[in-house]
């Protein structure tokens, strides 16, 4: 039987004690899970009386098990071996930590890196079908994969109707499309926006596919429904959203670390949830996944704006009565801890609670994302105009190029090094942090994600480390609908080889180039320090960038 462990502590404790009677006095809970889109006010109503399906999802996801079994088994007769899913935030994050956790092999292609899809491509093509999932059916990322896979597969002698599922929202462009063309079409519940989508059929096909037992991971988020329903002082959705949303005054940096939770990845999906649905006008709380084995607090100088999140191990007790506000028992590593525990299926509909009620006690709409449309708006014009339409290199110091945003920058700065420090010179010391944005193929590079840690050694401030363009997707939306305290470090590289897109008058590293320039143009805008580093060669580029961010 799954259950789940909310345990406050400190700051996040007073949070809870202060909100909680009034959450449960509000009934905000039953009405969640009636749908009740009047939660979180009239200027959000419209968008939430269209996005909380996801309240159901635990039985309403049900015929899926059967369906993705009897698919699974067709694409085993036919060979088939090894899944791929093109797909982006809430696409792929959720199946991600899914198949992770339950140990299955399961690629994920979330990326326009030109060396990233060749490799993709490249790999027992033969025995792979490819999962392509998109809920607007318009996500220019996953169509330029699915049109590079098409193709792969033409060339290789293999019918691509045979090794292409497609999972869209119903009546979008790509359902129409994919129809028409004899594709499988397995479509998600409209009514569920992308981040809250990890139980319907974004979440549940590329994993089930990739041979997770989906039916189980609904079993463990139906289990827990009535927990997450009761409108009682021991409501964990509650008390987890009261300790995310309810600080006074705000700790808006959640600061993530894995406890022997069991679950693989979990805090980088709860990355997008939070980030996406809080960060905007101006608040908002910032997950920040700190790296394995290393303490959520080392380096920091101040945590006075942080809380831990601790995902711990199940146990068969919980600290907590039904009836009562947690016990403090120990002392919080930064003045502010959230302990939580329970099965996978049972945390991803914990977290979509806590979100939607952190969301009603920080006054924003969780459901809406408005800053993640205006880096795509910023993306397409610089294509339009030709992949040179970014601006021109500040400086270059052996193999990298140096581009600002803004005005920031000291006259006369003439060296990488003297560049980085500038950037980090710009960071509050008190309520700041800095977020690495890379733009290269994260599995190659994946070692480049020490350099966090060396971060915030450096800097004793929370440093996020996000993968372009995925974190468009999760913490863009925070970076500039957030709090203006942030300092962006952005890095792209020429890849080894560029990949057209098929049918397409662009190509795959034309596309990032574009990504990263509007993304970087937008963050400008919003009055952001931002730092550009281009590497025109990877191999000493690297060599340098790290070089001069741990010196």
């Amino acid at each position: 039987m799954s259950t789940l462990v909310v345990e406050a502590l400190g700051a996040a404790a007073d949070a809870v004690s202060h909100h909680l009677p009034t959450l449960v006095e509000d009934r905000v809970a039953s009405r969640l899970f009636a749908q009740d889109a009047t939660l979180w006010g009239p200027e959000a109503q419209a968008e939430a009386s269209k996005r909380l399906s996801w309240v159901g999802l635990p039985r309403s996801s049900r015929p899926l098990v059967g369906e993705v079994a009897a698919l699974r088994e067709q694409l085993r007769e036919r060979g088939v071996s090894r899944i791929v899913l093109c797909g982006m935030g809430g696409s792929s994050l959720a199946p991600e930590v899914i198949c992770a956790t339950a140990g299955v092999p399961l690629v994920v292609l979330d990326s326009s890196d030109p060396d990233m899809v060749r490799a993709a491509l490249a790999e027992d093509l033969e025995v792979t079908a490819v999962v392509v999932s998109s809920k607007s059916g318009s996500t220019l990322e996953t169509d330029s994969q699915r049109r590079a896979f098409v193709q792969a597969f033409t060339d290789a002698g293999l019918e691509p109707t045979e090794r292409v599922v497609i999972v869209t929202d119903p009546g979008s462009p790509l359902d129409q499309q994919s129809r028409a063309e004899g594709y499988r079409v397995v479509n998600a519940d409209p009514d569920v926006g992308g981040r809250y989508s990890a139980l319907t059929a974004f979440g549940l096909v590329p994993s089930g596919l990739a041979g997770v037992d989906v039916g189980a991971l609904l079993d463990e988020a139906e289990e827990v429904v009535d927990l997450l329903t009761d409108d009682d002082l021991g409501n964990p959705g509650l008390r987890l959203g009261a300790a995310l949303g309810g600080t006074e005054p705000l700790r808006d940096k959640l600061l993530f670390t894995d406890a022997g939770s069991g679950i693989v990845g979990l805090g980088d999906w709860a990355e997008q949830l939070i980030a996406e649905s809080t960060g905007k006008e101006g608040t908002g709380v910032l997950p920040v996944v700190t790296p394995d084995g290393r303490s959520p607090v080392a380096g920091l100088r101040s945590t006075d704006d942080c809380t831990v999140v601790a995902l711990t191990a199940e146990t068969e007790d919980d600290p907590a009565s039904d009836d009562e506000a947690p016990v403090v028992t120990t002392e919080p590593v930064t003045g502010s801890q959230v302990n939580v525990a329970g099965p996978l299926g049972a945390q991803l509909l914990l977290w979509e609670v806590a979100t939607s009620v952190a969301g009603r006690l920080l006054g924003i709409n969780p459901f809406d994302q408005p800053d993640v449309e205006s880096a795509k708006d910023a993306a397409r014009e610089l294509m339009a105009q030709g992949a040179a339409a970014g601006a021109g290199a500040t400086l270059a110091d052996g193999a990298v190029e140096v581009r600002t945003g803004g005005s920031w920058l000291p006259s006369g700065t003439s060296t990488l090094a003297d560049a980085v420090a500038a950037l980090l010179d710009q960071l509050d010391p008190n309520r700041g942090y800095l977020s690495v944005m890379v733009y290269l193929d994260r599995l190659e590079h994946a070692d480049l994600a020490t350099v966090q840690a060396d971060l915030v050694d450096r800097t004793g401030r929370p440093v996020t480390f996000g993968w372009g363009p995925r974190f468009l997707h999760s913490t863009g939306q925070y970076h500039k609908g957030g709090p203006a305290q942030g300092v962006y470090l952005q890095v792209t590289g020429a890849p080894r080889e560029d990949l057209t897109v098929p049918g397409k008058d662009f190509t795959f590293g034309e596309f990032i180039a574009a990504q990263a320039a509007g993304d970087a143009a937008v963050l400008a805008d919003h009055g952001r320090p931002v730092l550009r580093l281009h590497l025109t060669d990877q191999v000493g580029g690297l060599a340098q960038l790290r070089r001069a961010l741990t010196p």
